[in-house]
C-alpha cells in the first residue's frame, strides 16, 4: 500500500470509544485525499442540514496521500466539517509539521464524532490513543498550551490546539498547529471548542510507503528545479514572504481600502513586505519540506513572533485604514495566540468601523477605543475583545454580516455567503471576482487564485478587466486546486507546477495512473460534491454573488478607476461550462459522469 496508510481513525469523544477502520482505496483514488475525501465522508455520514455547532456534527481532519512523503511542501492537512459561519462545507488548509506527523502515526484521516462531557485533548503516539482532561489548559493561549503539551509529552510531539476564540465559539475561530499555522477559515476553531477538545498532541513512527523512489527521486528533482527557476516561487514569496503583493495589487488598483470604499492606498508601501524585510525580519518560517519558505519570522521590541500573511497585512491595515506596521504585526500575533482567522478579524473590524462612521453603532456601545478608520489603538484591543466575546466584541464575534444585518445594513458586509472577503477587489480583477462568487466555502482566494494569470502572468497573462475566457479560467483553476488541496501539497507549488506535473508525483508515491486530465477530473468530482453538500445543507444558488457595492458602486480613484464588477455577465458562461442548469444546480447527467450518481 503507497501513499496511504489505509487507516482511518474514528473517535467518539463523549463515549471515548476508538475504532481503526480500513480506507476503502478505490473511494481514495477517486476522491485523492485531503478535502476530496473528506467532503465524500460529510456528504456520507452527516446531514447536510445539521447544526453546525451540534454534537451531531463531525470534524474530520485528513491527510493526503502525499503528506509526510519527500515532495515539495507535503507537509498539508485538511479540517473538513459544516461551518458555522457560512452554513457551507468547510475546509481549511494548513501547514507547518503537524499533518506530516500526523501521517507518521499511521493514519490518514481523523474522524471525530459527538461532544466531550467536559475539556480533554487527546494524545497519539502511533496506535495508543490518549483521551486526557484539558481542563487545566482550558482559557489558556495557544503558545501556553503549545508548550505545556510538548512539556508533557516530548519536544518532539506536534501539537495542534484551539484559543479562546475556539472555546468562545467565536464563528471566526481556527484551528492552530505548531503556534503560527492555521487550519483558518470557517469558523472550523468553534466547530473543535463546540466539541470540548482543546488539542490534539501527535508523535509517529510510520514511514510512508512509496510506490517507486526512484521515480519520485526524478520527479522532485524536475519539481524543485521548476520551483527555483519560477520568479514568484524562486524568488518573489522566499524574498518577501506573501506580503510582496501589497505593492502589487496596489498598483493594480485591486487593493481595497477602508471596507473597500476605494482601492487604492498611496501610504500601501508602509506596511509591504519590502518594509517588513527591512525594519522587522529576523528570518524564514518554513513548513515541512518546504522550498518556498514564504513564512516569516520578526522581531517587535525584543520579542519575536510569526510575520503575517498579505491578507493580514492587509486586513488589519489598509482596510481599517492603518498604515502602523508595527501594529498590524501585533494584531497577527494576537490572532495566533487567541486562534482567529487574521482575514475574517480584520475586515470585520473594517465593517464595524464603516458602521460606526455612518453612526449606525452609537458612540455609547463602544467601551474601549473608538472603532474608526485610522485609530492604531484599535485593532489589538478589539482583536481581543472578539475572541472573549466582551462587550461589543460579542457582535463581532459573530462575523461582518450577521453584524452588519443587525444594524439593517447586511450590504455593508464585504463577504461572499457571509465569510469575509480577502484582499483583492474583484471590481479591478474580473476572473477573481467570478471565483469569489462561485466559491463553495463563501469569501476565499485560494479556492482559485485566478492572481495568478489575472495579476502575475501565471501560466499566461491574461487582462484582469476582460470578460473573455474568464468563466474557463475560473473553473480550470478550481479544479486544480481541489486536486492539489487533496494530495497533500501547498497551493503555491502551482505558480511553478501544473496538472502533469502533480499527476507524475502523485504516481511516483502511489502507483496509480493519473494523468493531467483525470487530475482536473478528480478535481471537478470533488467540486461538484461540495456543490451537492451545500444545496442539501440550503445555501441557494443565489447565494453565488457578491456585496452590492461591488456591483454597483465604481472604484472613486487609482488604476481601476470607474471598474465594477460584471458578474451577471460572467455567471452564465460559467453554470454552463460545469454543465449545470442555468439556475446554478448540477445536472443528474452531470453528476452520473462525474460518478457521483
Amino acid at each position: 500500500m503507497y501513499g496511504y496508510h489505509g487507516k482511518i481513525l474514528r473517535i467518539n469523544l463523549k463515549t471515548q470509544e476508538v475504532k481503526v477502520e480500513t480506507l476503502d482505496l478505490d473511494t481514495a483514488k477517486k476522491f485523492i485525499g485531503g478535502r476530496g475525501l473528506g467532503t465524500k465522508f460529510m456528504m456520507d455520514e452527516v446531514d447536510p442540514k445539521v447544526d453546525a455547532l451540534s454534537p451531531e456534527n463531525k470534524l474530520m481532519v485528513v491527510t493526503g496521500p502525499l503528506t509526510g512523503t519527500a515532495t515539495p511542501t507535503g507537509g498539508r492537512y485538511m479540517v473538513v466539517t459544516k461551518s458555522p459561519l457560512t452554513g457551507t462545507i468547510a475546509s481549511s488548509n494548513s501547514g507547518g509539521f503537524w499533518g506530516a506527523e500526523l501521517k507518521f502515526c499511521g493514519y490518514d484521516m481523523i474522524i471525530l464524532e459527538d461532544k466531550s462531557e467536559e475539556p480533554i485533548y487527546l494524545n497519539i503516539v502511533d496506535d495508543k490513543i490518549e483521551f486526557k482532561s484539558a481542563k487545566h489548559l482550558w482559557g489558556k493561549l495557544v503558545g501556553e498550551v503549545t508548550d505545556e503539551l510538548q512539556e508533557a509529552h516530548g519536544a518532539k510531539a506536534r501539537v495542534m490546539t484551539i484559543g479562546p476564540a475556539g472555546e468562545n465559539l467565536s464563528l471566526l475561530a481556527a484551528i492552530m498547529n505548531e503556534k503560527d499555522r492555521a487550519a483558518g477559515r470557517s469558523g472550523v476553531g468553534a466547530v473543535m471548542g463546540s466539541k470540548n477538545l482543546k488539542a490534539i498532541v501527535v508523535k509517529g513512527s510510520n514511514k510512508v510507503g512509496i510506490h517507486d523512489p526512484e521515480a519520485l527521486k526524478a520527479v522532485f528533482k524536475d519539481s524543485l528545479k521548476k520551483i527555483r527557476e519560477n520568479g514568484v516561487t524562486g524568488e518573489g514569496l522566499p524574498t518577501y514572504g506573501t506580503a510582496v503583493l501589497v505593492n502589487i495589487i496596489n498598483e493594480n488598483g485591486a487593493y481595497p481600502v477602508n471596507n473597500f470604499q476605494e482601492s487604492y492606498d498611496p501610504e500601501a508601501d508602509k506596511i509591504s513586505g519590502e518594509s517588513m524585510k527591512e525594519d522587522y525580519l529576523v528570518r524564514k518560517n518554513p513548513c515541512y519540506r518546504c522550498p518556498i519558505a514564504c513564512g516569516r519570522w520578526v522581531e517587535v521590541d525584543g520579542k519575536q513572533m510569526a510575520g503575517p500573511e498579505y491578507e493580514t497585512l492587509w486586513a488589519f491595515g489598509s482596510d481599517c485604514g492603518i498604515r502602523d506596521l508595527k501594529e498590524v504585526l501585533l494584531a497577527n500575533d494576537w490572532c495566533n495566540e487567541l486562534g482567529l482567522d487574521t482575514i475574517s478579524a480584520g475586515t470585520t473590524l473594517a465593517a464595524a468601523m464603516e458602521l460606526r462612521e455612518l453612526d449606525l453603532v452609537k458612540a455609547e456601545e463602544i467601551e474601549g477605543q473608538p472603532l474608526e478608520f485610522g485609530n492604531v489603538n484599535a485593532i489589538v484591543e478589539w482583536t481581543k475583545k472578539m475572541a472573549y466575546r466582551e462587550g461589543f466584541g460579542d457582535k463581532l464575534a459573530e462575523g461582518s454580516y450577521r453584524l452588519c444585518d443587525m444594524y439593517g445594513r447586511p450590504d455593508l458586509s464585504m463577504s461572499v455567503k457571509k465569510q469575509e472577503l480577502p484582499a483583492y477587489d474583484p471590481r479591478g480583477i474580473q476572473g477573481q471576482g467570478l471565483q469569489y462568487a462561485t466559491s463553495n466555502r463563501g469569501g476565499c482566494h485560494v479556492r482559485g487564485y485566478l492572481i495568478s494569470p489575472e495579476i502575475l502572468g501565471l501560466p499566461e497573462k491574461i487582462d484582469k478587466n476582460a470578460l473573455d475566457g474568464k468563466a474557463f479560467w475560473a473553473k480550470a483553476f478550481q479544479d486544480l486546486t481541489a486536486s492539489i488541496d487533496s494530495a497533500g501539497l501547498c497551493l503555491f507549488t502551482s505558480f511553478a507546477l501544473g496538472a502533469d506535473d502533480y499527476a507524475a508525483l502523485i504516481n511516483a508515491v502511489c502507483g496509480t495512473d493519473h494523468t493531467g486530465d483525470t487530475i482536473f477530473a478528480a478535481g471537478e468530482r470533488i467540486w461538484n460534491i461540495e456543490k451537492m453538500f451545500n444545496l442539501e445543507s440550503g445555501v441557494a444558488p443565489s447565494e453565488d454573488k457578491l456585496p452590492r457595492r461591488l456591483l454597483e458602486d465604481a472604484i472613486p480613484d487609482g488604476p481601476s478607476k470607474g471598474q465594477v464588477h460584471q458578474l451577471d455577465k460572467l455567471l452564465p458562461e460559467y453554470y454552463e461550462l460545469r454543465g449545470w442548469t442555468k439556475g446554478g444546480i448540477p445536472t443528474d447527467e452531470r453528476l452520473a459522469e462525474l460518478g457521483l450518481k
